[in-house]
């Protein structure tokens, strides 16, 4: 029995439907609750050894909450930490966060370091280098200027690095809404696509990951890999950092510990623009994984599911169509529920999926093309990337 194109191509489109489904269905389990995140016990009820920490803060510009997240950092159980917060110009409005921490929580070893040299095209690993010559201690920890944190985060993300095949920690995020409609729209990108990514690809195995969430690792490890010299001219600096640790047979912690980060792009113009960054830099990192990645986008798949068995057809086709379907909807619900940490954020934002899974799939495909991304002011080509010192494995 002959089989035409049209059918061959109608049975591609369900199989792509279900494969989206089945996506869903584990995201939604894999991902934790984030109110069950939110309410973690503080500590844990572990006992966790305590080594001095040096924390570096790269900061540009006085950012939403900029002082309110620095706080968490000022606020830590730790008992032995300094925090190192870097900016390159004098005329940073930054510097007045810092002094007013200073002030704040005079206890704390709290230094501003103002150093305006560049070291590559890349400007916060610029920052970064100039506030590594001043850090004093063996564990050093990185967190981007958005990020808060809970009152034992340094002794949780530091714990592992006692065992010297750990070569790096780092942690997944929860993005906080600070503004209006679009600000909602990118949380989910983090909440509802990102994360359920990285716990998908983590059960699976995979540890090739970093995030500029929080990077921590030891001195002596940085100073194996060539410093923060290595990334100078990176995108990726914070993947790369990582991966530097894993071509040296060092194992990525995945912390038990989730940030929580600020989405502050006020218009669709902005968020446009750093998610298509986010996108790009995936291209440059994993082109084959960011080849695959539509099949993420589970709305759009869910609706051409739909279409097909309105479309009519064979009853098999019929019957697997509106399974994917129901099953699908049902799964991409229950992720969006994980990721709502009130019932009121749930269900003011449910009517926003179908809107944000339909922008990633268009902001994928724009993804796909341009060779440059532009980063607080900084233009960086998208390529392949090999970071410097690496040995190209």
């Amino acid at each position: 029995m002959m089989v035409s194109p049209s059918e061959v191509w109608d049975w591609l489109l369900v199989a792509l439907c279900c494969v989206a489904t089945v996506y869903a269905v584990v995201a939604a389990l894999t991902l934790p609750s984030a109110r069950a995140l939110a309410q973690r016990p503080f500590g844990n009820g572990r006992a966790r050894p305590v080594a001095p920490v040096s924390v570096l803060k790269p900061l540009c510009g006085e950012e939403p909450r900029l002082y309110e997240n620095l706080s968490t950092f000022c606020e830590q159980t730790h008992p032995c930490y300094e925090l190192l917060f870097g900016v390159s110009s004098t005329a940073d409005p930054a510097i007045a966060v810092v002094r007013r921490l200073q002030a704040a929580y005079p206890e704390r070893d709290i230094a501003l370091v103002v150093d305006a040299r560049v070291h590559g095209h890349n400007l916060k690993v610029s920052n970064l280098i100039n506030l590594a010559a001043r850090a004093k201690h063996e564990l050093i920890v990185l967190a981007d200027s958005d990020i808060a944190v809970a009152r034992d985060y340094l002794e949780a993300v530091t714990a592992p690095l006692a065992d010297p095949q750990v070569g790096i920690v780092t942690c997944l995020y929860h993005a906080k809404s600070v503004g209006g409609f679009w600000t909602r729209v990118g949380a989910q990108f983090i909440n509802e696509w990102f994360a359920p990514s990285v716990r998908i690809a983590h059960a699976g195995g995979s540890r090739s990951f970093g995030f500029g969430a929080t990077l921590a690792l030891r001195a002596s490890v940085l100073a194996d890999i060539g410093g923060f010299d290595a990334l100078k001219d990176c995108l990726a600096d914070d993947y790369w950092l990582a991966e530097h640790t894993r071509q040296r047979g060092m194992t990525t912690v995945l912390s038990e510990i989730v940030v929580d980060t600020d989405v502050i792009e006020p218009d669709f113009g902005t968020l446009w623009l750093r998610e298509t960054r986010w996108l790009r830099t995936i291209r440059s990192i994993n082109p084959l994984g960011f080849a695959f990645l539509f099949i993420t986008f589970t709305s759009p798949w869910l609706f051409a599911g739909a279409l097909l068995a309105v479309h009519g057809g064979s009853f098999a086709r019929e019957a697997v169509l509106l399974a994917s379907t129901v099953l699908g909807v049902a799964a991409r619900v229950g992720l969006h529920a994980r990721a709502s940490r009130e019932p009121g954020e749930f269900w003011r934002d449910l009517p926003l999926v179908p809107l944000r899974d339909a922008l990633l799939a268009l902001q994928w495909f724009v993804a796909a093309f341009g060779s440059h991304v532009v980063w607080r002011g900084a233009r960086m080509p998208v390529v392949a990337q090999v970071a410097e010192g690496s040995d190209g494995s």
